[in-house]
């Protein structure tokens, strides 16, 4: 039977990188949640606007002023940036791992 790891090295890097990819899916799910808080602020205040007889476009310019759009918009985008950056590094930490273990195979033959 054969290991899937050829050393410790390689192990350590795989799992990093596993762990770094939960990190950002987790970091994703935040920045969507942060932009259906955002759509659905937009959408009520939409309506709240309609039943006082102001147009859309007012409505609109109204959200964007408020502090929750801000929030959840920056939110939104803080939570991106940090999803891209863990995703990165669980790119690398995968790209480390399959080096260790290429080199690790020509050093057997």
């Amino acid at each position: 039977m054969t290991t899937r790891y050829h050393n410790d090295e390689e192990r350590a890097s795989w799992d990093l990188a596993e762990f770094l990819l939960q990190q950002a899916r987790d970091m994703m799910r935040e920045a969507e949640d942060a932009l259906e808080t955002w759509k659905t602020g937009k959408e009520m205040n939409r309506l709240r606007c309609a039943r006082r007889g102001i147009s859309t476009t007012d409505a609109e310019i109204r959200w964007s002023a408020t502090a929750n759009a801000k929030n959840a918009l920056t939110a939104n985008g803080f939570y991106t940036g940090l999803a891209t950056m863990y995703f990165n590094a669980a790119t690398a930490n995968y790209a480390r791992a399959v080096y260790l273990h290429a080199r690790d195979d020509a050093r057997l033959l």
